[in-house]
């Protein structure tokens, strides 16, 4: 009893003395969204996506030709911020409160429906308060889903 209660404690002590991603539950960069890029899935539980997109399923197919169309707007559009491998660390988000989501990553979670992702990319940051920028208005709906498909490729 006293060894498992030893255990138990080293190890309590272990996790508050890690860095804060630790703490946190959550992974440092290059894996899973750290801190402040929990701020859409917070929102997203407490208040669900829009709901003209919650229905929305990916039309494309992921050919060739959809995975390279959707590489060339995914390096127009969204690496600056979110990485060439969508990892969340692109030069210009360095600097942003919150930091870019790993998409690629993020893109693999149960929660991250065809919806889920077209509201995101279509409204940008708007609902939840970050700085992306909603596309919905500089992008077709046809180029979303092709950056769509190839996220859900990285």
């Amino acid at each position: 009893m006293k060894r498992s209660f030893a255990r138990f404690a080293a190890l309590g002590g272990l996790c508050f003395s890690l860095p804060g991603y630790a703490q946190m539950g959550m992974m440092g960069p290059g894996h899973m969204m750290m801190g402040m890029s929990m701020v859409r899935h917070h929102f997203v539980m407490a208040n669900g996506i829009d709901p003209q997109y919650a229905s929305a399923e990916n039309p494309l197919q992921p050919s060739q030709p959809n995975l390279l169309s959707g590489k060339r707007l995914f390096e127009q559009n969204c690496a600056r911020c979110h990485g060439p491998r969508g990892l969340g660390d692109g030069p210009d988000g360095k600097n942003l409160t919150p930091r870019p989501a790993n998409i690629a990553a993020v893109s693999k979670m149960p929660m991250a429906s065809d919806g889920y992702l077209l509201w995101t990319i279509s409204e940008g940051g708007v609902p939840v308060g970050s700085a992306m920028p909603p596309f919905k208005g500089a992008l077709r709906e046809e180029d979303i889903w092709k950056i769509i498909t190839y996220v859900r490729s990285l």
